[in-house]
């Protein structure tokens, strides 16, 4: 059917604190790495084998997933660095760049290939894709959504003509001077001839380098345009934003985990909740080891990570509570993203633990 390649290399500093210190891939979605529901559908549309290329705690990502036996795939990695007084420090190669490392070190792509940037969450018909690809006799394809006209300063624009060839590109234009309103959403589809467009040995990036150079050279270069859910995790804003969609129940494939034990309510092993005096509206999760005491309020919104400890009398609304997560006596976070270290609101401003200046308590609950 075809390869498949994930871009994992980027240090993720759009969404810092969450990137600190976890690579942008390994971000958690309903307890799950973004990463991991990406694999998933890979699986299900029959691409099995599966190259990452990392950099930025790199162990991380390789720690979890292994050689992907349990999604049912083969999984390897290739790892972006140089050596710098003696320590090995993270040098991404950039997207093309990363390719082309990979090629030229065992010739991975030898074959249709599907690339797709790590951090987004999408429902593609991925089978589709690659056969509108292959009936066009495209070499280099990019998939693309329609988005409203005041949205695509954030995103590159592709300008293709009427059957879908890409004639050139703007990267987040001014509306006023928007030629298009086909946003690249980072997934693409390569045959091996695309890797002799990138030079070796060289940071080179797929978007601004090698796509115009395709263009250039007047080779079968296409856009296509579907209609699929594709969820781009690119600012911290963005986070609160999906986890709030996805709790809702907005977002297929990605299910609440643990017992429904009350409408909208689901809760993980070995809970202690004061039942009898805390208020749950959801639709709220409850993570394992939780301790809930009484007089406290979950207004949901909500995700209670695992391990965590509301104090009496406490009020998290809307809110994320990554795992081991303290709130002190009587504190209330709203549209908050927390976690031991840091707390974010939904606009991205970040606070630390310890920080005089803010009224809030909170902290690490194993401690």
């Amino acid at each position: 059917m075809a390869k498949g390649m994930i871009l994992a290399a980027g240090q993720g500093t759009r969404v810092r604190p969450l990137t600190k210190n976890i690579p942008k891939p390994m971000v958690p979605i309903l307890g799950k790495p973004l990463m991991e529901y990406l694999i998933e559908h890979l699986a299900r549309h029959d691409i099995r084998q599966i190259m990452v290329n990392v950099a930025f705690n790199h162990y991380k990502i390789e720690n979890f997933f292994g050689d992907g036996h349990r999604w049912g795939v083969e999984m390897g990695y290739s790892y972006e660095g140089k050596r710098d007084h003696g320590d090995i420090v993270p040098k991404p190669l950039g997207s093309a760049g990363g390719m082309r490392r990979i090629q030229d070190f065992g010739g991975f792509f030898d074959e249709t290939t599907l690339v797709l940037c790590g951090d987004a969450i999408v429902d593609l018909d991925i089978t589709a894709a690659i056969a509108e690809h292959k009936a066009k006799g495209a070499i280099a394809t990019v998939v693309t959504v329609e988005v409203p006209l005041e949205q695509v300063k954030n995103y590159g624009v592709v300008v293709a003509d009427e059957q879908g060839r890409v004639m050139s590109f703007q990267e987040k234009p001014k509306p006023e001077e928007a030629k298009s309103r086909l946003a690249s959403t980072g997934i693409y589809i390569f045959e091996p001839a695309v890797l002799d467009y990138i030079p070796p040995g060289v940071e080179f990036d797929i978007g601004s380098q090698l796509f115009p150079k395709l263009v250039e050279l007047g080779v079968p270069f296409y856009a296509q345009r579907h209609a699929f859910k594709w969820i781009d995790i690119g600012r911290l804003t963005d986070y609160w934003d999906v986890l709030q969609r996805v709790l809702r129940g907005e977002v297929a494939q990605m299910h609440m985990p643990g017992q429904e034990v009350a409408p909208g309510v689901w809760v993980g092993l070995n809970t202690s909740i004061a039942w009898e005096s805390v208020q749950l509206v959801g639709p709220v999760y409850i993570g394992s080891n939780v301790r809930i005491e009484p007089g406290v309020s979950v207004i949901g919104p909500a995700w209670i990570g695992h391990g965590s400890h509301l104090r009496s009398g406490s009020r998290v609304v809307r809110s994320i509570l990554f795992e081991y997560t303290r709130v002190a006596e009587g504190m209330v976070f709203t549209e908050k993203i927390l976690s031991p270290q840091y707390c974010v609101d939904r606009s991205g401003e970040a606070v630390y633990v310890g920080d005089d200046t803010c009224p809030l308590r909170w902290g690490d609950a194993r401690a």
